[in-house]
């Protein structure tokens, strides 16, 4: 028969109890190291990834931009006058001097009121001579009468006189005496007549002239005004160049103003650059500049900066100072590069994808080995094309990824396979 052994069912009890807490200790234990350990690094491809290291010594701050070839000097040729387009000569390409004759307009009226410009003051300088002929004969009438009346009066004076002595020697009558002294008196009254409007005859021959000049100057100039609108039915180049543009059509009716023509000098060009509004507040003029027309490289220097914004750029001007390399020409594209300044002695290292200057963020640097790379917080400084001022944050002979890492910014390490 079975014999209880109620011991032997309270060690096995307590030996339950004993597993079951060793194994829940155990259990809790690799919970917690669990818990401590750190997620395992991704793997980022090394050869995907740009990787520089971090320099000290002398940084080159440049700022870039594109833009085009522009010439210095540019015309445009505008319509004088009212006009149809009835011959074009030259065509965009060609080279042209003050004299060439780039088009022919066509307008009757203003033929013929140059035309009659031209009667009207020939007309009046006719006047003018027929004019100065008549007052000049009539000075000469009052010249002569002016000296008939001298004579008359000289031939009377001397008379009286003679009269007078003969009236004291008692040989002529008292009444001859005095009819020749009024005779004479008379003939001196009408010398002194005749002989003032002699005067004003010659006074007077100015003021009626110079009204009759006046018309006719007022009437030459309505000529020349006229006539130059007729010469400018032939439309000429304004100076030394190549024709650029020649917006017009045989046929195409013009008014005053109209643009009928665009001359440049291709020997004289600039680089209009455009820079990023972030990037040209430290612009200044005279600063030095390479352009790059892609058949070479020419030195330059800041000429102009324009003080408003458009599309988020602001034009730099960019005088050519170096020969232009051949193929260089108007509305070429470029590539411009401007010497801001030269920082001695600082930290610096490419400038990586992301974060702009003066700024905190936060770049994976590669330990000793180079297999893991740690996230570390740099405060960047002044910035360049391709360079970065580090200000804190890195050493030189540090080496970072400086690549878009936006897709591991849930990691602060990765490993680099």
């Amino acid at each position: 028969m079975d014999i209880a052994r109620p011991d032997q069912s309270k060690l096995k009890r307590k030996k339950l109890i004993i597993y079951i807490s060793v194994a829940v200790v155990i259990l809790v234990g690799i919970t917690v190291l669990l818990a401590r350990l750190k997620p395992a690094a991704p793997t980022v491809e090394r050869n995907l990834v740009w990787i520089d290291t971090v320099k000290r010594g002398q940084m080159l701050r440049q700022v870039r931009g594109l833009g085009t070839l522009v010439p210095e000097e540019i015309r445009w040729i505008a319509a004088r006058t009212q006009g149809r387009v009835d011959k074009i000569i030259l065509r965009p390409g060609a080279i042209v001097t003050p004299e060439s004759v780039i088009l022919m307009l066509a307008n009757p009226d203003v033929e013929q009121a140059a035309a009659n410009a031209d009667s009207q003051l020939k007309a009046a300088e006719a006047e003018l001579a027929n004019l100065r002929v008549t007052l000049q004969s009539g000075v000469l009438a009052a010249e002569s009468v002016a000296a008939s009346a001298k004579a008359d009066y000289e031939t009377s004076r001397l008379r009286s006189e003679v009269n007078e002595q003969l009236a004291k020697d008692g040989l002529i009558s008292d009444l001859d005496r005095r009819l020749s002294k009024v005779t004479a008196e008379q003939a001196a009254t009408r010398n002194g007549i005749e002989q003032k409007r002699f005067a004003f005859a010659q006074d007077a021959i100015a003021p009626q002239l110079a009204v009759k000049q006046a018309e006719v100057d007022r009437l030459r100039a309505q000529a020349r005004l006229r006539r130059d609108e007729l010469e400018a039915l032939t439309v000429r180049s304004s100076m030394n160049g190549v024709l650029q543009l020649l917006p017009v059509e045989v046929g195409a009716q013009v008014q005053p103003g109209s643009n009928l023509a665009r001359v440049a000098d291709p020997t004289r060009l600039k680089a209009e650059i455009r820079v990023a509004e972030t990037q040209a507040k430290d612009i200044l003029k005279g600063q030095l500049a390479q352009v790059d027309t892609r058949n070479g490289v020419v030195e330059g220097t800041v000429a102009r900066i324009d003080p408003s914004v458009q599309n988020g750029t602001v034009t730099v001007d960019v005088l050519i100072t170096g020969a232009l390399p051949k193929g260089a020409r108007p509305d070429l594209s470029v590539d411009g590069t401007i010497e801001l300044e030269r920082l001695t002695e600082v930290v610096y290292v490419g400038r990586p994808a992301f974060g702009q200057e003066k700024s905190e963020v936060g770049i994976f640097k590669l330990d000793a080995e180079g297999a893991y790379a740690t996230r570390t917080r740099v405060k960047l400084g002044r910035s360049s094309v391709n360079t970065i001022e580090i200000v804190s944050g890195l050493q030189p002979g540090d080496r970072v990824i400086l690549s878009d890492m936006s897709p591991w910014d849930s990691n602060d390490r990765i490993k680099l396979n």
